[in-house]
């Protein structure tokens, strides 16, 4: 069977639609999606509504979720790497798991026929 792994992606919002272009131009045509709220070496920011000041310490963020195993991880990675990276604090960041197992409930099929 081969290496089934899934790899996470965090970074803005506004960067999204590029990554998913990329992704689809060496392969990847599944993924998931969510917005999602987070925080990391930006600690939130800090604004004002009618004079007040107040703090924002969860910012939103888009969350990628990608199984890949016909797709070298690494080349997965280093076009995420290449499409999101600005060198400003809040790019994100890229998690990589091992997949245990994937079963497609409609079929039953299990492993990466399942995918």
């Amino acid at each position: 069977m081969s290496e089934i792994t899934k790899v996470d992606i965090i970074t803005r919002p506004s960067k999204i639609e590029d990554l998913k272009v990329a992704l689809n131009e060496i392969g990847i045509t599944g993924m998931t999606f969510s917005n999602v709220l987070g925080c990391g070496l930006q600690k939130g920011k800090t604004e004002y509504y009618r004079g007040t000041e107040y703090s924002i310490d969860l910012l939103p963020k888009a969350r990628l979720e990608i199984v890949v195993c016909e797709v070298p991880v690494d080349l997965v990675v280093e076009t995420a790497k290449k499409v999101l990276r600005t060198g400003e604090i809040g790019d994100g960041k890229i998690f990589i798991y091992p997949v245990q197992s994937v079963i497609k409930i409609r079929t039953g099929e299990e492993g990466v026929k399942a995918l």
